[in-house]
């Protein structure tokens, strides 16, 4: 690794106070891995408190070309936040204020280090409601959902983060400041920057501040979960769910081996031989959502239904969607996280291929997440001190990447390409796609200084 030249440091201390500046190996080691578990020595950690302390960083580090990885709480699951190859971390999690929440205008001003889910209730106390919700919420970050414009669980009527940035305070590399948007909810003047640097993970520069439409919050809500005995049933009620006109707030899937897997870390409202479960919510107006409610009952009573029913405590059923990441590691001690993404009428085809893989491999393949909007969480699970396991996982992962663009679909859907989806991206973008990518990253970064190595 790396020694860091006594000029440097003597220039690092002039920006960030002693306790800002972190050079020891202890402290510096869990800024060098994110959800990846990819691990890389920083070769520093810096932690500014106040915006000009980003600008004066950035200046030093285009000047002295040192690599620059900016990152908050790494819950990233493809190495994005990694600082693969060296270089100085950004961590930008003390720039956590709630600036300001304007109920009027319908927008609030954050740091990109608030925590979404501290957001989420701030705006709730004011009857105001921000819906990106990614699996990670409660410890994500606002500024680390805007640089992989994360989805969520809400994204099949609300949309993605992306769609509530209105405007970015943006610092590049050699310390110019862009600023981007407005408080606008329309804005068409010049060319839309803010959504360039919506989901760039951090190949561009540095948030400073966050403008985020927000919305009213939806005065009823109601959870309901729908259990089948064959998975072909639950993939069927998706389309009649739509057909009859419905537009969940959410809807997640759940086939037999992810509820095995919950089983065995908490208790479950559904019964023995359940294959799959749908969890569907709703909200809105109070008679809206009984209208809703009572069409699903419908459709339930023509399904293969083995259990259906409201959920009496809303925020448990969900707990249980999100402990699918945790349980995942019951059946093995590995896994490579995929966030594939289909087109809707080709869900069913993917899991079924991709069911065929891991038997082909002889490893457990879950598949879940957000069907309402084809984004299918793929979990390979493997035991990485298993040589035949960790080549048939590799193989595998190649397999369900070209299954799932033969179908039209996306190497990711919310997670980012990152550094585990990188050595594939060739395989959905076009040459001339990806050159113009790199020439519009040279405009902002020059020297290639920003999560170099990451993305495109």
């Amino acid at each position: 690794m790396i020694k860091l030249r006594r000029s440097w440091i003597k220039a690092l201390k002039l920006i960030f106070p002693s306790e800002d500046l972190l050079l020891t190996p202890e402290h510096k080691l869990i800024f060098g891995t994110d959800s990846s578990r990819i691990l890389d020595m920083p070769w520093a950690v810096v932690r500014p408190q106040r915006p000009e302390q980003v600008r004066d960083f950035l200046d030093f580090a285009q000047k002295e070309k040192i690599p620059v990885f900016t990152r908050a709480r790494g819950t990233n699951m493809v190495g994005a936040c990694v600082p693969k190859g060296g270089g100085i971390v950004l961590s930008m999690l003390k720039l956590n204020r709630i600036v300001d929440v304007d109920e009027h205008d319908f927008v609030v001003v954050v740091e990109p280090g608030v925590v979404t889910y501290e957001l989420q209730k701030t705006l709730c106390a004011k009857g105001l409601f921000y819906p990106p919700d990614p699996a990670s919420v409660r410890i994500s970050t606002i500024g680390g959902n805007v640089a992989t414009n994360a989805g969520g669980m809400r994204a099949l009527k609300y949309g993605v983060t992306g769609d509530y940035v209105l405007g970015l305070k943006v610092v590049l590399p050699g310390g110019r400041v862009l600023n981007l948007g407005s408080r606008c909810h329309k804005n068409v003047v010049g060319l839309d920057l803010t959504r360039l640097f919506v989901g760039s993970e951090g190949t561009l520069g540095v948030f400073t501040r966050i403008y985020l439409k927000v919305l009213p919050l939806p005065p009823v809500t109601a959870s309901f979960l729908v259990g089948f005995s064959e998975l072909d049933h639950a993939l069927d009620t998706v389309q009649q769910i739509f057909q009859a006109g419905i537009l969940p707030t959410a809807l997640e899937i759940m086939p037999d081996l992810v509820l095995k897997c919950i089983e065995a870390i908490a208790p479950v409202p559904w019964p023995e031989g359940t294959n799959a479960i749908l969890l569907i919510k709703l909200d809105g107006h109070e008679q809206g959502v009984k209208e809703n409610l009572a069409e699903l009952e419908k459709i339930c009573a023509k399904a293969n239904v083995q259990q259906k029913g409201m959920g009496k405590d809303e925020e448990r059923l969900w707990e249980l969607r999100r402990l699918v990441s945790p349980a995942s590691f019951k059946l093995k001690p590995n896994k490579m996280s995929e966030d594939i993404t289909v087109p809707r009428g080709k869900v069913k085809a993917a899991i079924e291929s991709i069911k065929e893989v891991g038997q082909k491999y002889d490893l457990p393949i879950l598949t879940f997440g957000h069907i309402g909007d084809g984004n299918i969480h793929t979990n390979i699970m493997f035991d990485a001190n298993d040589e035949k396991e960790c080549k048939n996982a590799n193989q595998a992962k190649k397999e369900i990447l070209k299954i799932v663009l033969g179908l039209g679909g996306t190497l990711s859907g919310e997670h980012g390409i990152g550094l585990t989806k990188r050595p594939f991206i060739g395989w959905q973008l076009k040459r001339d796609d990806w050159f113009a990518m790199r020439q519009i990253k040279r405009v902002f970064d020059p020297y290639n200084i920003m999560n170099p190595g990451k993305g495109y």
